[in-house]
């Protein structure tokens, strides 16, 4: 499928990339310039595409996180499609074990299953492993902002996709006390993006 100016390959085993969520990715670049440090970080990558185009757009090194092997594989097809092999490394495994605390990046994007699993059945076409968010959605974007807060430089940005701007408000006041404050939540077609901003 074309993701603006990308082609992506995916199959079955992935989520099928949304369309609206090219948002996320130009929002990325609008922040990769002035970031603190130049690496992105995209948690719960699927096929890569978020990530993949917003650095195609702001040139900078990427490393990819899923759990899934398929995405994995999805991403590393994607990023020597777009020739951004040389500038992107995939890592598969559970992210608070493939990221390690302290490691710094200037975004993190990350793009959880939100889908309370209660909810879950709406959406048969979809792979569970990509939408199940836990009881209330948020257990997977919990596992991220954790992630996130120890690995977003001073100055940093987070961007992450949740279904509904209550979720990103949810997220906020469970992070309050960490160094990341949520400070702008924008609204797509199926979901929202929220930035979370990580201050000394």
């Amino acid at each position: 499928m074309a993701f603006s100016h990308l082609t992506i390959e995916y199959d079955a085993r992935v989520l099928e990339p949304r369309p609206w969520t090219a948002m996320q990715s130009r929002w990325a670049a609008e922040l990769i310039p002035g970031s603190p440090v130049g690496r992105v970080l995209e948690l719960c990558a699927g096929a890569g595409h978020i990530g993949l185009l917003a650095v195609s757009l702001a040139s900078r090194p990427l490393v990819c996180v899923d759990l899934n092997p398929a995405a994995c594989e999805l991403t590393r097809h994607n990023a020597a499609l777009a020739g951004l092999d040389a500038d992107v490394e995939v890592r598969c495994g559970d992210l608070a074990d493939v990221v390690p605390p302290g490691e710094e990046f200037g975004v993190v994007i990350a793009d959880p299953p939100w889908v309370p699993a209660a909810d879950t059945g709406r959406f048969p076409e979809d792979p569970l492993l990509a939408i199940d968010g836990g009881d209330d959605g948020l257990t997977v974007a919990r596992q991220c902002l954790r992630v996130a807060s120890g690995s977003t430089a001073d100055g940093g940005h987070v961007l992450i996709q949740l279904g509904t701007p209550e979720q990103a408000r949810q997220l906020a006041t469970e992070a309050a006390g960490t160094a990341l404050d949520l400070v702008e939540i924008r609204e797509g077609e199926r979901g929202v993006v929220a930035r979370f901003d990580r201050v000394s």
